[in-house]
């Protein structure tokens, strides 16, 4: 059983997960490296927060339904690419020694580090020069979105920007309701890969029960004070703090 230091300090980490989430991105980058220096095992801590997560990712679809009115039919063509992938990356990750992942999680971190530092760039980049496709759900829009929760369901960190980038690239769609869809389809991916994780034997229950409603209260807070805060900041400082994680990890 952890200390109650430990579970207030990952019911910390988890609420500003859930927020930073909500205004930037990357949230996992913080919960994450938290859990793995409360001496919980890579493989575990990764399962344990994509589980206590779900419920900050369940805030932000909620809030955003009215942008996904009119998008049903591409959704629900798009949400079992979504499910299977995320169940495909959770089995891999399930299947992965600690040893091997512990080894990857640096490579992870810092390319979820690289998506968060070029998001900006990359919605330039996405919304100037993308393919209009009128289809709801091309052939190459659905391989996309399983590839992208393939990623998600393993690690999850950087999930939404690779999302937003393939949706942004394929759909002819305002940002607000591809952020929506976007939101939606990543919720999906990590409700099934926590589903999946819930009987891995991997889930450190006693974290998540703290961790799971403080997320839920972050993503919230995060998504009323989103136009108060600044974005570019906040993700500068995810930023720094995963690659710090990184190198931390890469050298020990």
């Amino acid at each position: 059983m952890p200390s109650t230091l430990h579970l207030v300090a990952a019911g910390a980490a988890a609420f500003v997960a859930g927020g930073i989430n909500s205004v930037a991105g990357g949230g996992t980058l913080v919960s994450f490296p938290v859990l793995i220096g409360l001496g919980v095992p890579s493989v575990h801590a990764n399962v344990t927060n994509t589980v206590a997560l779900c419920p900050g990712y369940f805030g932000g679809a909620y809030a955003q339904r009215s942008a996904l009115a009119d998008q049903r039919r591409r959704a629900r063509r798009l949400l079992p690419a979504a499910g299977v992938g995320g169940l495909l990356g959770s089995v891999l990750l399930v299947l992965t020694s600690d040893s091997v992942f512990r080894n990857l999680v640096p490579v992870l971190i810092l390319t979820a580090c690289a998506l968060l530092g070029f998001q900006d760039a990359i919605k330039r980049r996405v919304f100037a020069d993308r393919t209009h496709v009128h289809s709801d759900a091309p052939p190459v829009l659905m391989f996309g979105v399983f590839a992208s929760a393939v990623y998600g369901g393993y690690f999850g960190a950087g999930l939404g920007i690779m999302l937003l980038a393939v949706l942004g690239l394929l759909l002819d769609e305002q940002l607000s309701k591809l952020n929506a869809l976007k939101t939606l389809l990543s919720f999906t991916i990590n409700i099934v890969a926590a589903a999946f994780f819930v009987f891995s034997g991997k889930v450190e229950w006693a974290f998540v029960a703290v961790m799971a409603p403080a997320s839920l209260v972050g993503g919230h807070l995060g998504g009323t004070l989103a136009g108060r805060l600044d974005a570019k900041v906040l993700r500068g400082v995810v930023i720094t703090f995963g690659v710090a994680v990184a190198l931390k990890m890469l050298l020990t």
